[in-house]
């Protein structure tokens, strides 16, 4: 019984490593690199210091980068100012955010 128990526990304990080793290596730079930039569910501070998805903000929400209130909402994402952004922030406005951030290519 405790001769069972004891294979049963150096198998559990070998097994990640057994797997790990036998897993083919996979190049996930370019992936990793396009899930690395910002979306509409990050905070707004991320979206406005990327280059690239900053100037989709810009686009859509002209001086977003510079208004007055950006330290009370730069880490609240596009939904969650919305509902108190007096209507400058609408649904259409993150869809055509979301967009135009999916069709950025792939850096």
């Amino acid at each position: 019984m405790i001769k069972s128990v004891l294979a049963a526990a150096v198998l559990v304990a070998l097994a990640p490593a057994a797997l790990a080793q036998t897993a083919p290596a996979q190049d996930h730079s370019a992936h990793a690199a396009h899930a690395a930039r910002p979306t509409i569910a990050s905070p707004i501070k991320d979206l406005l210091n990327n280059p690239e998805t900053a100037a989709v903000m810009e686009k859509h929400l002209p001086g977003v980068a510079q208004h007055p209130m950006r330290p009370q909402f730069e880490d609240m994402t596009l939904a969650q100012v919305m509902p108190i952004s007096q209507g400058a922030i609408t649904q259409a406005t993150i869809d055509a955010i979301d967009t135009d951030l999916k069709a950025l290519p792939a850096s």
